[in-house]
Formats: C-alpha cells, sequence, structure tokens
C-alpha cells in the first residue's frame, strides 16, 4: 500500500477515534472482583479491539493476530515487571530506543521516520502526524506490524515474521496460540474460568504447594492435589488451547493448556482423556478434557500407586523459562463462582 494513503487513512482514523483510547489497561494478573472492574476491562477490550481493526484495516493483518502480539507483550511485562515498561496507554508492546531509533543513532529519542529508517530503526509513522513516537499507541503497533507484515500475509509468513522480530520459538508459539484463540471466539475478554471438577461432585483438597515429593530425586510439588474418586471428570478451567497431551512418568496420562494470559494449565494423574480431544484444540471453561485416576510415577500405564486425584497446577512464562505458583487461591476463588452459578441456576430453574 503506497505510504501517502497510509497516512490519509491514519489521520482520519485518528480524527474519528483515537481520543477514546487514551485509557490505560486493566491489571490482567487476577480477574475482575467487582462490579466496576468488570466494566473497566470491557472498555478497555473495547478500544483494543478498535485500535486492533482500524490497524487491521491498513495493514491486512487479522486483527486476532495483532492482538496475540499486543497480548504476549503484556503477559511477558507481568511477568517482568522491573525488566519492562511500558510506553504507551493502550499497547503494551515494548521496543526499547535502541531498536525503535537505530542501534548507531546519536539521537536515541529521534522521532523523526525519516533519520529511523536512515539508521535501519525500526519506529514508523502509523498515526499520520509525521511522527514516530514510542508512546503513541498507532506509531507502536504500526511499527510491529510494518515488520512482521513485510514477511507476507499468509500462516506461515507471519510465523516467519515473528521468528525475525523476536528471535526466540516460543514467542512465536505462544502468539500464534493466543491467536487461534482469539480468532475461534472473536473477543477479547475471556476470563471466565471454572473450577477443574465439577463442583456437584465429591472430592477434598487443601494446600499441598511447596510439599516434598521423593519420586524420580527429591522435588518440591508444585501444585494442589483434589482427592475424588476414579471417573469424576476434569474440566478446563480457562479458555485456552491444548498445548500438550500424553504420557509423562511423573504425572501420568496428562494434559497442559496454555489461556491467553500466557498461563500454562497442567492436569495430572488422569485415567484418561476425552476421546476427541487432540494437541491444538480449542477448549473453553467447564469443558471435559479427561477423568481422575491414579496414573503416573513409572512407564506408560502405570497405575494404582497412590489414590486417585488430579493434580493441578499452573506456570506463568517470562519469556524463556516458566515457573510454577500456587494455584491453590485460584481453585478456590473458581469453587466459590462455580458454586454460586449452580445455586443460581437452581433457583431459575
Amino acid at each position: 500500500m503506497p505510504r501517502p494513503f497510509v497516512l490519509l487513512v491514519f489521520v482520519l482514523i485518528a480524527a474519528i477515534g483515537c481520543g477514546s483510547l487514551s485509557k490505560s489497561t486493566a491489571a490482567y494478573s487476577k480477574p475482575a472482583s467487582s462490579a466496576a472492574e468488570v466494566r473497566k476491562t470491557e472498555n478497555d477490550d473495547a478500544e483494543r479491539r478498535i485500535l486492533y481493526d482500524k490497524m487491521s484495516a491498513v495493514t491486512g493483518i487479522p486483527w486476532y493476530r495483532l492482538a496475540a502480539i499486543d497480548q504476549y507483550e503484556r503477559t511477558i511485562t507481568i511477568a517482568n515487571p522491573k525488566k519492562r515498561e511500558r510506553s504507551a496507554p493502550v499497547v503494551s508492546i515494548v521496543i526499547e530506543p535502541p531498536q525503535w531509533a537505530g542501534m548507531l543513532n546519536p539521537d536515541m529519542s529521534d522521532n523523526n521516520p525519516k533519520s529511523i529508517l536512515l539508521f535501519n530503526g525500526i519506529g514508523r509513522d502509523g498515526s499520520g502526524d509525521n511522527r514516530a513516537e514510542r508512546n503513541n499507541d498507532f506509531d507502536l503497533l504500526y511499527s510491529v506490524a510494518n515488520f512482521i507484515g513485510s514477511y507476507g500475509l499468509q500462516e506461515e509468513d507471519f510465523a516467519n515474521g515473528l521468528w525475525n522480530y523476536y528471535q526466540n520459538s516460543r514467542a512465536v508459539q505462544r502468539i500464534r496460540q493466543f491467536a487461534k484463540i482469539y480468532e475461534r471466539f472473536d473477543q477479547l475478554n475471556l476470563k471466565d474460568r471454572a473450577f477443574p471438577l465439577p463442583v456437584q461432585s465429591i472430592y477434598s483438597y487443601r494446600s499441598t504447594w511447596g510439599m516434598g515429593r521423593h519420586y524420580g530425586g527429591f522435588r518440591i510439588h508444585e501444585g494442589t492435589d483434589i482427592f475424588a474418586r476414579h471417573g469424576v471428570p476434569v474440566r478446563s478451567t480457562c479458555y485456552g488451547v491444548v498445548e500438550i497431551k500424553g504420557w509423562n512418568r511423573y504425572g501420568g496420562w496428562r494434559i497442559g493448556i496454555r489461556d491467553t494470559d500466557n498461563l500454562y494449565h497442567y492436569y495430572a494423574h488422569l485415567s484418561g482423556f476425552q476421546k476427541d480431544l487432540k494437541e491444538g484444540d480449542i477448549v473453553s471453561p467447564g469443558q471435559v478434557i479427561g477423568w481422575v485416576g491414579s496414573s503416573g510415577y513409572g512407564k506408560p500405564g502405570t497405575q494404582g500407586k497412590f489414590p486417585p486425584h488430579l493434580h493441578f497446577g499452573i506456570y506463568r512464562d517470562r519469556g524463556l523459562i516458566e515457573y510454577a505458583f500456587d494455584p491453590y487461591p485460584s481453585l478456590k476463588q473458581w469453587e466459590s463462582m462455580d458454586k454460586r452459578k449452580l445455586r443460581k441456576d437452581k433457583k431459575s430453574s
């Protein structure tokens, strides 16, 4: 697309709607807990979606891919708050000055598109004001979209562009996963959660985080054990994509699901999987993915070395590594939410 036309489009876009993009995004590290927070999250999502749609119209990159890039950057900032500082009010993409202005540029605060281009910087003018500014949402998103989109608009081109931008295969995988989820549900607000077992079933659990385990060498317990009868349904706790499914000698038959907060939900010791479920599938909160069992601690098929239970863990991606954190508080919250829904459904029936 000719550059003058791009600028003209964005001048018109900015005149129509950029004023609505001045609010900061909500903290996505925890679910909204009040009506005011829910409304703020919805408003922030609406602002982001408007921005993605406008940028998609100009660049040809589908909105859900732009959303996936921005969301991945948001999750990495949440995981590394001391190392990354956002510069724009809505977009969470972080581009450091040397990359923006050009490594050899003597002016790291340069916002002149021509000199930035001369020094091979990534910064571009997306808003049509003849300035390339890191604190401008349009400029920031357009700069990344321009770089990645230069490799083409097909799915494999997108993956190639991501690799050349991030030089990190994990980032490429995460962004493609997020894009797939956003495309399926056609919305950004995917914060609903569910308790991993039906709350009307018989089960028990307590906080078991950090307890010692000795099979396969000394390890700490990175999760919560939920004891229940063999065969009780195990459900997805989130909107996400099935990242891994199969046997692990520690976890037995296990499933790993990645959500758009870049959290990995780990379900272990299953007796079996939902028949049609496969890696790469998209799931929703409450969807049955398997059943409680006692598999694990040995070669494939090993069963019965401990009472039937679900081991549930959550891991956060920091970009190059993942770390586990205690899922017990989240489980208590999801359990309470599901019980309230159940009572509400009974009253309305």
